[in-house]
């Protein structure tokens, strides 16, 4: 009889007959307590409770993790919950068995991590090595990630990753063959999927935010929201003519946007960033005050008069009558669109973006000046923001004086 056998006999009160007949029978798979007896040969010695035999736990069976001394992991007198591996000796009643924690811990972690795959429970572990093709990770089991699901982006080197703490979702399991894919790239992609949720479902029309300049194009930027992106159409990042995108804006850039619209459905969100700068007729009334004189380009020309910018997105008409103390039949006789000159304020209407200039008022008016005709007026060719009357009533007042 061996010692462990011998502790569990109760001097007086059982026979040893008694005690062999009390012990349970020991078969492979059985899950069993053994008490540990001594620490020999990077090996556990246990007594198996209950069965009136020994049994031994090598180091490597001792646990799912790397072990490198044998005493870290186990002392005399722990007892643990085993597996039966294997019958070893050739006296089975008397012999002894080969005995492993580690499976019997594996198969409890495999079984929570199949309840944890049917919820799509998020697990949190490090990552324990860099392998050719994805990240190796401790979950109590082994857990391998795909360097196509490590990120939502292309990454070169994965060495940065070990030893890191990262979140992952079970992608694929079969603890037969003792396979787990895992995803931190599935992570990030429902994360952002659920704050692009409660984007679109808190932004509105009109609020001012801060994005990101994520992509540009000749038509315009994406803005990126955080989890949404939005489109800056050219025609709104400044109040002055932008040709394409990438002449205003980099990638990377912090803007300040404007929501104009938003569309939950598609998720299509409409932005502008002129709408938060002040705009170009911004305090125009003190900035064109009547009788300034300012420098300005003539941007284009009409058969009524020559529209000239001012200020960069503030164009003023100098009417015909206005242009020269002499008669022309029409403004191209002395004026060429992009000549710069000089012109005097008649008059600043900032409700409806208007100014009124004057080129002959800065010029020294001959002895013998022509008469205006009011029938060298003709209707303005486009839409000016300028009716008749104010195009007509310069040259009316003119001929009066005259």
């Amino acid at each position: 009889m061996t010692e462990f056998e011998n502790n569990h006999v109760e001097s007086g009160n059982e026979t040893m007959e008694d005690v062999l007949s009390n012990f349970q029978e020991v078969n492979v798979g059985d899950i069993v307590k053994g008490e540990v007896l001594a620490i020999e040969d990077k090996q556990a010695v246990v007594g198996i409770v209950g069965a009136g035999v020994e049994g031994v736990v090598p180091m490597k069976e001792l646990s799912t993790l790397p072990v490198e001394d044998i005493n870290e992991v186990v002392k005399v007198g722990d007892v643990l919950d085993l597996v039966v591996i294997s019958a070893i000796g050739k006296d089975k009643e008397n012999g002894s068995y080969l005995l492993s924690k580690r499976r019997l811990d594996a198969k409890k972690v495999w079984e929570e991590i199949e309840q944890d795959f049917k919820s799509g429970k998020i697990l949190e572990a490090p990552v324990t090595n860099v392998v050719k093709g994805g990240l190796v990770v401790d979950v109590g089991v082994r857990g391998f990630v795909p360097a196509s699901m490590v990120e939502d982006h292309f990454v070169d080197d994965f060495e940065s990753y070990k030893g890191k703490t990262m979140t992952f979702k079970i992608i694929e399991i079969e603890p037969s063959e003792n396979r787990l894919i895992l995803s931190h790239k599935a992570v990030i992609e429902a994360e952002k999927e659920s704050k692009r949720e409660e984007l679109l479902a808190t932004i509105k029309e009109g609020d001012q935010i801060e994005g990101t300049v994520a992509r540009l194009t000749d038509f315009g930027a994406f803005i990126d929201l955080g989890g949404v992106d939005g489109l800056v159409h050219v025609s709104e990042i400044a109040h002055t003519h932008i040709a394409k995108a990438s002449d205003a804006l980099k990638v990377g850039e912090k803007v300040q946007v404007a929501v104009l619209s938003v569309d939950p459905t598609t998720e299509r969100v409409s932005l502008s960033i002129k709408d938060t700068l002040p705009g170009p007729w911004t305090d125009i009334e003190n900035k064109a005050a009547v009788g300034t004189i300012l420098e300005g380009t003539v941007k284009r020309l009409t058969s009524f008069g020559a529209f000239v910018e001012v200020f960069p997105g503030v164009e003023g008409l100098v009417h015909i009558s206005q242009i020269s103390h002499k008669h022309i039949a029409t403004p191209h006789e002395v004026l060429q669109e992009g000549q710069t000159i000089q012109v005097k304020v008649l008059e600043v209407n900032p409700t409806d973006h208007r100014i009124a200039l004057s080129i002959k008022a800065l010029e020294v008016k001959e002895d013998e000046p022509e008469a205006v005709s009011e029938e060298s007026y003709v209707m303005p060719e486009e839409t000016t923001g300028f009716t008749m009357g104010d195009i007509l009533g310069d040259a009316l007042r003119e001929s009066q004086k005259d």
